[in-house]
C-alpha cells in the first residue's frame, strides 16, 4: 500500500488541506520506503489540488531522507532530524537534555505535553515564526531558534501552574519508581524463599566487631572508599554513625547493593552526559553498582549462601554464578554479557573487601557468609 491523500488524512486525522508538513512526513514513514518514495509525485499533485502544496524544500527534503532510508545510509538521527525539520515535530533530546518518552512509552501527562506542545509549533508556524524550509535545508540559525522555542515552552508555566518538563519527568519518575518497587519485591520475595531452604549461617560476632572497626575508621577517612561506602549507606559527611556494630555493618553493605545517595557536592547530573569528559572514579564505582539488576544480586548473593565460606567470590566467579542461575537461558548465553556483568562487579569486591565479606584473595569470609543475604534483605526491604 502507498501513500496517498486518503492515507494521509487517516493517519493524521485532518482534512487535506489542513494536513502539515510533520503529517505527511509521518504518514510516509508509517509504510516501506520503496511504497513512499513511489507514492510521492503522485501525493504532492493530490495535495497541490487540495491547494495544500506545502513547498518544494519539502518535497525535495523527503526525497532526499527517503532514499537515504531506502540505501541503508540514513541513521535512527538522520530521520528524526528530518522529522523536526518539518517544524512541528517536538526535539526529541533537547540542549537541556529533557528526553521525550517513545510514543507507544507516553503516559497520559506525557502525551498531553506532548500534543501541546505539538500545538504550539503548528501556532508559531502560522505566525511566521518558524521557517521549516529554512529547518530542511539545514539552516543552523533556524534550528538554533527551533530549539530554543521549545526549551523555552518546556520551561514556562502553562495557565495551570504546570511546567511541562517538570510535569513529564514527575510522571516518568513515578513509572520508573512502581517499576523498580515492583521488580524489587519480587527478589526479595525470591531471596526469603532461598533462605528458608538454606540453614542459618552463626554469627561470627568477632569478626563483625573488628570490620565493624575498621569501617568506623574508613568512613572518617577522606577520600576513596570511605565517600563511596557513605554516599551507599546514606550517611552524613560530618553526621554521626550507628552506634551499634551490626547495624552500622549492614547499613553500608546494603548500601553497596542499593545505593542511597549520590557523592557530596556532586548534584549536577550533567558530567554524566558529557561524552568528551571522564567520571571521576568515585562516580564509575557508584554508576557500576547503580547499574547491577536485582536478578544478578540475587544471584549472586543466594550462589555464595549456597556455598559458603571458601567460595571464589573473584568478579569473574560471580558472574559464571549469574550465568548458571536457573533464571538464565543458557541457549542465550553471551560472552559479552558475561564481560559486562564481570566489569560490574569489579566494583564490588574491593567495597566487599573493606567490609571484610571477602578477603584478600577473593573468598567469602564466615562474615560475608552470614551478612550478605542479610544485607540484601536489608536493601530490598521497605522498613529497610
Amino acid at each position: 500500500m502507498g501513500v496517498d491523500v486518503d492515507f494521509a488524512v487517516r493517519h493524521a486525522g485532518r482534512m487535506a488541506e489542513d494536513l502539515t508538513r510533520r503529517d505527511v512526513a509521518r504518514a510516509l514513514l508509517a509504510v516501506p520506503t520503496g511504497q513512499a518514495l513511489v507514492s510521492l509525485p503522485d501525493l504532492r499533485r493530490e495535495l497541490l489540488a487540495a491547494g495544500n502544496p506545502l513547498s518544494a524544500a519539502f518535497w525535495e527534503s523527503a526525497k532526499s531522507t527517503l532514499a537515504r532510508i531506502e540505501s541503508g545510509l540514513a541513521t535512527v538521527g538522520d530521520v528524526q532530524r528530518w522529522l523536526e525539520s518539518t517544524g512541528t515535530e517536538p526535539i526529541l533530546l533537547t540542549r537541556s537534555y529533557f528526553v521525550w518518552p517513545d510514543e507507544g512509552e507516553r503516559g497520559p501527562v506525557a502525551g498531553e505535553m506532548y500534543d501541546r506542545l505539538v500545538a504550539h509549533l503548528e501556532a508559531q508556524l502560522a505566525c511566521g515564526l518558524i521557517d521549516p524550509d529554512a529547518l530542511a535545508q539545514g539552516d543552523a540559525a533556524a534550528r538554533e531558534a527551533y530549539e530554543d522555542l521549545q526549551e523555552k515552552w518546556l520551561a514556562t508555566p502553562l495557565p495551570d501552574g504546570r511546567v511541562p518538563s517538570v510535569a513529564v519527568s514527575d510522571e516518568q519518575d513515578e513509572e520508573l519508581y512502581a517499576a523498580w518497587d515492583e521488580e524489587e519485591a519480587f527478589a526479595l520475595g525470591e531471596l526469603r524463599r532461598t533462605l528458608a531452604e538454606l540453614p542459618e549461617p552463626p554469627l561470627p560476632a568477632t569478626d563483625l566487631k573488628a570490620a565493624a572497626g575498621r569501617l568506623r575508621r574508613t568512613l572518617v577517612t577522606p577520600g576513596f572508599p570511605g565517600n563511596v561506602l557513605r554516599a551507599c549507606a546514606g550517611l552524613d559527611e560530618h553526621g554521626t554513625l550507628p552506634d551499634g556494630d551490626e547495624d552500622l555493618w549492614l547499613a553500608v553493605a546494603a548500601g553497596i547493593t542499593a545505593p542511597i545517595s549520590d557523592l557530596p557536592d556532586e548534584q549536577d547530573a550533567a558530567r554524566f552526559f558529557d561524552l568528551d569528559g571522564e567520571l571521576s572514579h568515585e562516580d564509575s564505582v557508584l554508576a557500576s553498582l547503580c547499574a547491577i539488576h536485582h536478578a544478578d544480586w540475587l544471584a549472586a548473593v543466594t550462589a555464595l549462601a549456597r556455598y559458603g565460606p571458601g567460595v571464589l567470590a573473584s568478579p569473574e566467579r560471580i558472574a559464571r554464578f549469574i550465568a548458571d542461575s536457573e533464571d538464565a537461558d543458557p541457549d542465550e548465553e553471551d560472552p559479552e554479557d558475561l564481560e559486562a556483568t564481570e566489569m560490574l562487579f569489579t566494583a564490588v569486591t574491593p567495597l566487599w573487601a573493606h567490609l571484610g565479606i571477602v578477603d584478600k584473595a577473593e573468598v567469602l569470609t564466615p562474615l560475608g557468609w552470614w551478612g550478605l543475604p542479610k544485607a540484601l534483605e536489608r536493601a530490598w526491604s521497605p522498613e529497610g
